[in-house]
């Protein structure tokens, strides 16, 4: 942090200005790029570590006026003067050049006024606004990692230099020159040219250091006064600098900042303008910057902060009714009809608890009542309200309130609106679907109750305070969640999401509830079994790794491994990074296929196993007392559309492995039910691409019922299909699939461990083979690029503005995802579609088997005795015909006592 800032005794303005650049770059190193990238592989270290320095000083300095000055090239006039200015700089590394861009973007979206002039370095920029505003009377802070910015400093203008990456920042005033250099800051710049930069390759004079250059300037007061007398300086060192006289005058006069650089605003012009909340908002999203201290100290440091403030915590009136014993019936038949906003508070655990309130909102007015206080009226008009697919309500998380409300034995229908969907339907990729941070993006108001002063609520004559005011905020919810709908109903007419609500996302979340409610039964003492047995190979895995080497070390020390495999062992060194040097799973496989020595294979096993632990473990903790996993779905977190598992994440289950299979022995057929039954697609992405591109000659392969892959592979390497042998089908396999997934030539070698340039031939030789593939790849990134967004055969929307980025890294993963996103999202719509089908089918049928689990594309249910029959063929026919694809859906179905007996 900084030092603590001078008050200042009159109310006079205060500029902030900052070095981007220079402050950028010491972030960059303060902070490991390793541990601050995004999911799209954007390096956010400097972004972060800047903003987080910007965020601090604005809080502390509370500056009036801002303005952020950045270097446009190194060919300044500065370079016209000595083409070797700065040419012994490295190369500035590609992981920092990406970041620039987007602390502009942050700085756009914060009001903040940057300056880039050509043929100018940032400092000259400083040096410009800095004696423009010291003119105006104003104050001055200049935050910068060039000591050069010393000559500036004045009983005006003050330097924060960061003295520790950019977290510490020392305060130059002119005694404070003065004590560390013993010289004014107006001699400062003679000084400088005297000792020379290395860092700017300005030369010194061989054998004068700092001290004897600021022992000169005092001697003769000024450098040119030195210039002038340099006969009179005895000795080597005179000598030295008489033979350099012209180099130093050179020094000189690059060192001295520009004051009168012509800019497209003036000091004047800098007062701090509000931020726009919206847009600083959507870019920490993209930047995936997740912690909330972190935005929190960035918001409070807006200078419409207060303003914005005001007008949120407004927040929303509520005409409202604390209803008594028999008084919900009438509110009801008063509001038939009526969309209303639903609230609900929950103390239940599974099997044993209860809703412990719930509020209800029309436009104009508001009730909330305590079910624990129904009558018997009461709880039969809530009811009966509740199960009226004619009552329409909106609800904020669609599938925990169905939950919430099934473990009170009540059953809604009529959702009409989720706003928690609809908001992940129009914008996948935000970071946050909170009520209260809806209500404040979409309505501009707190999520509170405003402070009317009315003190109206009560309940009957014996309400308390906390009572009231515990009811007031459910009904808020309640309304803000009816006018969020409002809002988003229009919004998602707009991006034509409208259908995939109703149709798709809503009926889904009514059966994930379902699904979530039955969980699966478990197998405890397996699990357990398995946990003991994943220890016992971590501990031998450990033991392998010390007999390896010769003595102990800690496993999960990376300081220690690096130290055991590249300082010992001498083994060849992996990437660098800011610790060292990496030794995550990538660089151990790697040092396994560069080296006999057997520690890289060990530490890869020790880890595998201690995953496999970790993953056993909490499936064994989540095993509840009616002895099933009741895991927790989501379906607002991939972008794709995908569901995801949590609290236990059962998609963390291995597929593939003897572990992994081990580990799906351990879920069961639960009492009462004779089996389970899994149903997954065959290759649904490439089913999908083949309708996509409708490229004759896939989907000829598709529809031949023979092995996809040998009959592709018999194409590309033009030979009969019985010639195709193991490692073709392979490199085939990984070829299909990776066009899904946007697979470059270079991700194709990496895979396969083939040169580059054979995957490139291999790739070419596919698309001459199957050319509509190569059409549409082509024509879905550029389309795309065009509109800004993809879309799945259901219409749900990818947004990607980095398709347009001056960013190659960015762009690339922008197309990458172009390419993914209509593939995987409706292979994930077509999976939804399926388990309604399936659903629906069950009921219609009145069978008593019931749906589970959805793990990656695999379904799973529960059969009851002599339903097996009826449900594989039930299941068979819904999943095949849930989207006519050109080439068609292939369902494969398999049963058993367990979840790996039931594979297929």
């Amino acid at each position: 942090m900084a030092e603590k800032a001078t008050k200042t005794t009159t109310d006079r303005p205060r500029l902030l200005l900052l070095d981007g650049h220079s402050l950028a770059y010491r972030a960059f190193y303060a902070l490991p790029v390793e541990n601050f990238n995004t999911s799209t592989g954007q390096p956010t270290n400097a972004i972060y570590g800047f903003t987080s320095m910007l965020a601090n000083t604005l809080r502390d300095e509370q500056p009036t006026h801002l303005a952020v000055a950045f270097d446009v090239s190194r060919k300044t006039w500065r370079f016209d003067e000595y083409p070797e200015y700065k040419a012994t700089r490295t190369k500035t590394p590609d992981e920092f050049r990406s970041q620039v861009e987007l602390i502009g973007e942050l700085l756009d979206a914060m009001a903040v006024r940057r300056f880039a002039v050509e043929g100018f370095e940032a400092d000259d920029v400083i040096a410009t606004l800095a004696t423009q505003a010291e003119a105006l009377g104003h104050e001055v802070l200049i935050v910068t990692g060039d000591r050069d910015a010393f000559q500036l400093v004045s009983d005006n203008v003050t330097v924060l230099y960061p003295t520790k990456g950019v977290s510490e920042l020392t305060r130059f005033t002119p005694e404070k020159v003065v004590e560390k250099y013993g010289l004014t800051p107006r001699q400062y710049p003679d000084f400088a040219a005297l000792r020379g930069d290395p860092s700017d390759n300005l030369p010194g004079i061989p054998g004068v250091g700092e001290k004897t250059a600021a022992k000169w300037i005092t001697q003769f007061g000024s450098f040119a006064e030195l210039c002038e007398r340099a006969d009179e300086v005895k000795g080597k060192a005179g000598e030295n600098l008489r033979a350099h006289l012209d180099a130093v005058k050179l020094n000189r006069r690059l060192t001295e900042l520009d004051r009168e650089v012509a800019l497209s605003a003036t000091a004047a012009d800098l007062a701090r303008e509000p931020y726009d909340r919206t847009a600083l908002g959507g870019v920490l999203d993209v930047l995936e910057f997740r912690n909330p201290n972190f935005r929190e100290r960035l918001f409070a440091a807006d200078p419409g902060a207060q303003l914005v403030e005001e007008a949120v915590a407004e927040g929303i009136a509520v005409d409202g009714t604390l209803l008594a014993a028999g008084d919900l019936p009438q509110w009801l038949d008063q509001h038939a009809g009526a969309t209303l906003g639903l609230s609900t508070v929950d103390t239940w655990e599974l099997g044993s608890g209860s809703v412990s309130a719930v509020a209800m909102a029309s436009a104009q007015d508001a009730a909330w009542f305590d079910p624990s206080r129904l009558d018997e009226a009461d709880d039969k008009a809530f009811a009966a309200w509740l199960a009226d697919p004619d009552a329409p309500k909106v609800v904020h998380n669609a599938k925990n309130v169905t939950r919430v409300f099934a473990e009170q034995g009540w059953r809604i229908e009529g959702i009409t609106m989720c706003t928690a969907l609809a908001a992940y339907l129009i914008k996948p990729g935000r970071r946050s679907f909170a009520l209260d941070v809806l209500s404040v993006e979409y309505l501009g108001r707190e999520l509170a109750p405003a402070d009317t002063g009315s003190g109206q609520l009560a309940f009957g004559e014996e309400g308390d305070d906390e009572e009231s005011a515990a009811a007031e905020a459910l009904m808020v919810q309640a309304r803000t969640v009816l006018d969020l709908g409002a809002v988003f109903a229009e919004r998602l007419s707009e991006v034509g999401a409208v259908e995939l609500l109703h149709e798709v996302e809503l009926p889904t979340s009514a059966l994930l509830a379902r699904m979530e409610r039955a969980g699966i039964a478990a197998d405890r003492p397996h699990l357990e079994g398995l946990e003991q047995q994943f220890a016992a190979a971590v501990q031998h895995a450990v033991g392998e790794a010390h007999a390896s080497v010769g003595h102990e070390f800690n496993l999960g020390s990376p300081k220690q491994l690096q130290e055991v495999l590249f300082g010992e062992l001498a083994l060849p060194r992996t990437k660098k990074t800011k610790t060292g040097y990496t030794t995550d799973a990538d660089a151990l496989a790697w040092l396994a296929g560069q080296t006999d020595h057997e520690l890289p294979v060990i530490m890869l096993r020790h880890r595998e196993q201690a995953k496999l632990r970790v993953t056993v473990e909490g499936l064994v903790k989540s095993v509840a007392p009616d002895g099933r996993v009741h895991t927790t779905f989501s379906q607002i977190v991939a972008a794709t559309g995908r569901l995801s598992s949590t609290d236990p994440n059962l998609q963390n289950v291995p597929v593939r492995t003897d572990e992994g299979r081990a580990i799906r022995r351990g879920f069961v057929v639960g009492e009462g039910y004779e089996s389970l039954l899994t149903a997954d697609y065959s290759q649904i992405e490439l089913r999908v691409m083949a309708h996509l591109s409708q490229d004759a000659g896939l989907i000829a392969a598709f529809t031949t019922g023979e092995d996809l892959h040998t009959t592709v592979g018999s194409q590309v390497f033009s030979v009969e299909r019985d010639k195709v042998d193991p490692e073709m089908r392979r490199k085939i396999k990984a070829m299909s699939y990776g066009l899904a997934y946007g697979l470059s030539a270079f991700g194709l070698s990496q895979q396969l461990g083939i040169d580059a340039a054979e995957a490139r031939v291999l790739m070419e030789t596919y698309f001459e083979r199957f050319g509509g593939v190569r059409d549409y790849l082509r024509r879905a990134v550029e389309e795309a690029r065009i509109i800004g967004y993809t879309e799945t055969l259901l219409g749900r929307r990818r947004y990607l503005p980095d398709l347009t980025s001056d960013n190659r890294q960015r762009r690339e993963m922008a197309e990458r995802m172009a390419l993914n996103a209509p593939i995987q999202g409706s292979a994930a719509d077509i999976v939804k579609i399926a388990m309604l089908r399936v659903a629906d089918a069950l009921a219609k049928e009145e069978l008593s088997s019931r749906m589970l689990l959805q793990v990656h594309d695999e379904i799973v249910l529960e059969v009851a005795p002599g339903e097996r029959e009826k449900v594989e063929e039930l299941v068979r026919r819904e999943m095949s015909g849930a989207y006519p694809l050109r080439a068609p859906l292939d369902v494969s179905v398999g049963v058993g006592r367990d979840w790996e007996s039931a594979a297929h």
